[in-house]
């Protein structure tokens, strides 16, 4: 089995669509391995996403991801879990995201997308190792 990191990043709890969101992994036939509701903090975010640092959005991203709890998930699945992953959610902008993803039927903002999911294998071993080092 393979295995990758999803974040129900804060917009997606305020909202109360965690259950929403972790239901369609299930139904896509994905298995929860590890779940936590956390308030991310900035150093955590910062190594989270150390590809963006200095970039012009970076501290946006930061706090946006820091403001409030987000639902870390590990999900478990066949080989390029990371990529059903990926489709599940759709396009970065939801409103360029197919109807039948996560951000076309529920997002709204770009900067709020309610969702995160590892970009490759290398990216879900990363990011999966930071957030829950005993799964690594």
């Amino acid at each position: 089995m393979n295995r990758t990191l999803v974040i129900c990043k804060p917009d997606a709890v305020e909202r109360g669509l965690v259950g929403e969101l972790v239901g369609r992994l299930e139904r896509k036939g994905l298995r929860l391995v590890a779940a936590q509701l956390r308030q991310i903090d900035e150093a955590t975010a910062s190594e989270h996403y150390e590809e963006h640092r200095g970039k012009p959005f970076y501290p946006d991203l930061v706090g946006f991801i820091t403001r409030s709890a987000s639902m870390v998930l590990v999900v478990e699945g066949p080989d390029d879990t990371w990529s059903i992953v990926r489709t599940l959610m759709g396009s970065t902008n939801p409103a360029e995201a197919p109807p039948g993803t996560i951000r076309g039927d529920l997002g709204t903002l770009l900067t709020e997308n309610l969702v995160h999911g590892s970009d490759s294998a290398e990216s879900a071993a990363r990011e999966i190792a930071i957030f829950f080092p005993g799964l690594a």
